[in-house]
């Protein structure tokens, strides 16, 4: 039979699927499935998502036989001692019923009405009907209904055996170690099953031989183990870490020290080994495909989705723990941790390469960095000998330059804010721990090799000055996209604040630009935490001089400069905040009404809560300025994930609104009842221990500030709000610095900044005593975890779309909850997507080019990337964009 004689039968058996109702469970029609098909594509193009709901509808019963089917061959095809045999087990029939369960189990997930169905065919202990035969027994097939109807009346039931579920997980697993299928051959007499690491790396020093052939098999059997950990797409965001998914579960309870081992170290290796500069022709995506990226890219995304997973407790209270994170925790050797560290940065640095190559898209930018990042966040939180090696060896440097490239790259794109945000918090997490913020002191040479969208004009300062000054980008100029990480940021600054020394000139300038921000009528106003933000500015200035007053002379010069400030602060009222604005009013007035005069009416400007990017200018020396100015090893943080998030409903809601919830819900939880009511003195010196580095309670430990989300005109402030957070602001050092420093330091304006620096060397400043220095731990909560597991599910959703090239995707067409999917409008022309006369002419020179043979490289002619019904994927927040492969109403 013909190719295409076997896809028409194959096509006319998939009609017959949801013809025909229930097809026995011994008719030969369904080895049809796993025979007939020649590669995935035929697969996912011929059985289309039409196909799976129409029979998933009309006629489950077949469908569940379908999948019982399947799975029920994949097990005996890895128990058959000749498997891969071509002619008595064919390595094809598994890979097809690896693609037919790869198929329709997202359609099945989809379906609510199908959950309690889907629970019990999947988890359920599955009877075993057995039949005596003589002196042997015999296992009946287990059909659709648990039972061969022939042979009913002679079967007697037995004691139920494993679910479906656990069996067809483990059969995954094995096959991803197999001998002759994802592994060399056995040596005689040794199991088909060896569980060897697949790569060199992290407990693996010997090489294993590898063929094209084994990693493709190996992208089969990962792409299904994905699918089944998907279910949590099909899930709101706000349940799925309280109720998890079963499929996950067991995969990362499996007690077996030897299978996590492998598997993890396997994955691990795999990823980190890859090295994307290693086949440096220019313009070389174009031509070639490169389909080690592929299986890199499954590795990477089923590692991130085992060791992230937070096990939901069981019914009796118990939370079970989770092995794949348990042991990437406890890697230890510097060697291991080395490799891990060159691999990641390996990673990162490429898209910053692809960037600034002098050829414009002659080297493709992997996709998979922000995935990459988050296996460095895990890593540092998991294990803290990681941490400690990261820091004391300075290769923290590094990665606060490639996460702030991400972070800064992408600042203003609505798709990317989930990627901003992580990166930013992971900026957090290093900044805990105390050595990193000594090493910020060090100064920061070769900013020059940066790509030019974050090198800082005329810097000569240290890795400190780097990071103020970029926090300060992303505070004022997000346009109100980014204020849901506002607290975090500040965060950061508080962290580090107590050991940075000798700050430039211009990044001092910044710290107190962002206070008269902070500080104006304006952002106050404009909704009832905004305060917050102010206080967590200011204790971050008073760290700053209560621990190294001497050695940060420009940080107090500034400070001085802004007396005015801290002494409008501390007697802020209602009354003097709303002439403030009415002043601002009618300045802005007056300046529309010159420019009206020279330039003709203007389209009015729309009103809009004012945040840092947008604070009118109340005064020039407080204007924004520009930016060329001079653990235990054991420890699993996301134990209290035990109750349901009740006080928000995610389901309909974007991913920013979600983490936008988390942040800035319950303030009164997060901040602490005995800083309530203090004197601005007390407060600024109370003393709070530093906690242990967990997951354990909420998502930042600096809550209140995030600024609440009010629609225009919703909050009107009183003087009874202001007299609630006035008096407790920590005003206390810096006002005694400034009577401190007024009889011995000349006016700013009325001398040379040189005699007032020295001036400020010389004083003597008395009653400003160290406070006890407090750490803003990163922290997690049910909804901020939601939050999470849908920017990773999002990142695969993501990646597959661009690998599948909109035909192929196993979650194509699928009504995904954890996240939104957006249509966008169609891609411009351009060289790869021709649309006409002229970009023809490009397109026929590249495919000529992609014709050619190289020596030693098969030919790969029609492999030329991107075609006008590719998907945009942009999105990593939650909100993707895709175009004509997902349902409209999503």
């Amino acid at each position: 039979m013909g190719a295409s004689d076997s896809k028409l039968v194959f096509k006319q058996g998939i009609f017959k699927l949801s013809e025909q109702k229930d097809i026995p469970n011994n008719d030969g029609y369904w080895n049809g499935f796993w025979e007939l098909p020649e590669s995935a594509e035929d697969i996912f193009t011929l059985f289309s998502p039409t196909d799976v709901r129409r029979t998933r509808d009309n006629a489950l019963g077949n469908l569940e036989t379908l999948i019982l089917t399947a799975c029920n061959k994949l097990i005996e095809l890895r128990n058959t001692p000749a498997f891969p045999d071509p002619e008595l087990a064919p390595e094809r029939y598994a890979l097809n019923c690896v693609r037919i369960l790869s198929r329709v189990l997202p359609f099945v997930y989809e379906a609510d009405s199908l959950a309690a169905w889907e629970d019990t065919f999947f988890w359920a202990p599955r009877a075993i009907p057995m039949r005596q035969t003589g002196a042997r027994t015999e296992v009946l097939f287990d059909g659709a209904n648990g039972t061969d109807t022939a042979d009913n009346d002679e079967a007697e039931e037995q004691p139920k055996g494993r679910p479906l579920g656990e069996e067809l997980i483990d059969t995954l697993v094995d096959l991803l170690f197999y001998s002759e299928f994802t592994l060399p051959k056995a040596p005689p007499g040794k199991p088909k099953v060896s569980y060897a690491i697949w790569q060199t790396g992290v407990g693996c020093h010997t090489p294993v031989n590898s063929t094209k052939e084994y990693e493709n098999n190996r992208k089969e059997i990962l792409r299904l183990l994905l699918v089944m950990c998907g279910k949590g797409m099909y899930m709101p965001a706000n349940i799925l870490p309280v109720t998890g998914v079963r499929a996950t579960t067991y995969l990362t309870s499996c007690a077996d020290k030897q299978t996590v081992l492998s598997l993890l170290c396997s994955l691990l290796n795999t990823t980190l080994k890859y090295n994307p500069a290693a086949w440096r022709v220019p313009y070389d995506h174009v031509v070639f495909r490169d389909n080690k990226q592929l299986l890199v890219t499954y590795c990477l995304q089923l590692l991130l989705v085992l060791v992230l997973y937070p096990i939901p407790e069981t019914q009796h209270g118990v939370v079970p723990k989770n092995y794949f994170r348990h042991f990437l925790g406890r890697l230890h050797r510097p060697q291991d941790f080395q490799f891990l560290v060159d691999g990641m940065t390996r990673i990162l640095n490429q898209p910053m390469q692809a960037n600034s190559s002098y050829l414009p898209g002659s080297q493709k930018s992997l996709t998979w960095a922000p995935e990459m990042i988050m296996l460095f966040w895990e890593a540092l939180q998991c294990n803290k000998r990681f941490r400690s090696f990261i820091i004391d060896t300075d290769r923290s440097h590094d990665f606060v330059i490639l996460v702030l490239f991400y972070a800064l790259e992408n600042k203003m794109d609505p798709a990317k804010q989930g990627l901003i945000r992580m990166c930013v918090f992971v900026l957090q997490t290093m900044s805990v721990e105390r050595n990193f913020g000594k090493s910020l002191n060090k100064r920061f040479e070769g900013q020059e090799t940066l790509p030019q969208s974050i090198r800082i004009p005329n810097f000569h300062g240290t890795y400190a000055d780097y990071l103020i000054t970029s926090i300060h980008t992303l505070l004022t100029t997000g346009k109100g996209r980014l204020e849901a990480i506002y607290p975090a940021l500040l965060a950061i600054l508080n962290n580090v604040a107590p050991y940075l020394e000798n700050l430039a000139r211009a990044t001092s300038s910044k710290l107190l630009q962002l206070l008269a921000s902070m500080s104006s009528p304006s952002f106050l106003f404009a909704n009832e935490t905004n305060h917050s933000l102010l206080q967590s500015l200011l204790e971050v200035l008073n760290a700053i001089v209560e621990h190294q007053y001497s050695k940060n002379t420009n940080v107090i010069h500034a400070i001085l400069r802004s007396k005015k400030r801290f002494v409008t602060l501390r007697e802020f009222t209602l009354e003097g905040g709303q002439e403030e604005l009415e002043r601002q009013a009618q300045l802005r007035k007056e300046q529309q009404e010159r420019d009206n005069s020279l330039d003709g009416a203007r389209s009015p400007v729309s009103i809009r809560s004012p945040n840092l990017s947008n604070v009118p200018e109340e005064h020039s020396a407080f204007a924004i300025g520009d930016d060329d100015e001079e653990d235990s090893d054991d420890e699993d943080p996301r134990r209290p994930l035990q109750r349901p998030a009740t006080n928000e409903s995610l389901a309909n809601e974007s991913i920013d609104s979600a983490l936008a919830a988390s942040v800035a819900s319950s303030a009164d939880e997060a901040l602490p009842t005995q800083l309530r009511g203090m004197s601005e003195k007390a407060r600024g010196k109370m003393p709070i221990g530093q906690r242990s580095f967990s997951r354990t309670n909420s998502i930042s430990s600096l809550h209140s500030l995030a600024p609440t989300a009010t629609h225009a005109g919703a909050f009107q402030p009183s003087a009874e709000w202001i007299e609630s957070w006035q008096p407790e602001l920590p005003l206390h050092t810096i006002l005694t610095l400034l009577e401190e420093l007024s009889s011995q330091v000349p006016e700013p304006t009325s001398e040379d900044t040189s005699v007032i620096l020295a001036a400020i060397r010389r004083a003597t400043v008395r009653g400003i005593d160290p406070s006890a220095i407090r750490v803003h731990l990163f922290e997690w909560s049910p909804l901020s975890m939601g939050w999470y597991e849908s920017l990773l599910w999002g990142f695969i959703f993501a990646a597959e779309m661009l690998v599948s090239k909109g035909t192929a995707g196993v979650w194509n067409g699928t009504y995904i909850k954890l996240f939104h999917v957006q249509a966008t409008a169609a891609q411009t022309p351009s060289l790869l997507a021709p649309r006409g006369a002229v970009d023809a002419v490009g397109s026929n020179l590249v495919s000529r080019i992609g014709s050619l043979s190289f020596r030693g490289s098969p030919t790969t002619a029609g492999m030329r990337g991107s075609t006008p019904n590719s998907p945009v994927v942009g999105g990593n927040t939650g909100s993707f964009n895709t175009q004509g492969t997902v349902p409209r109403d999503l």
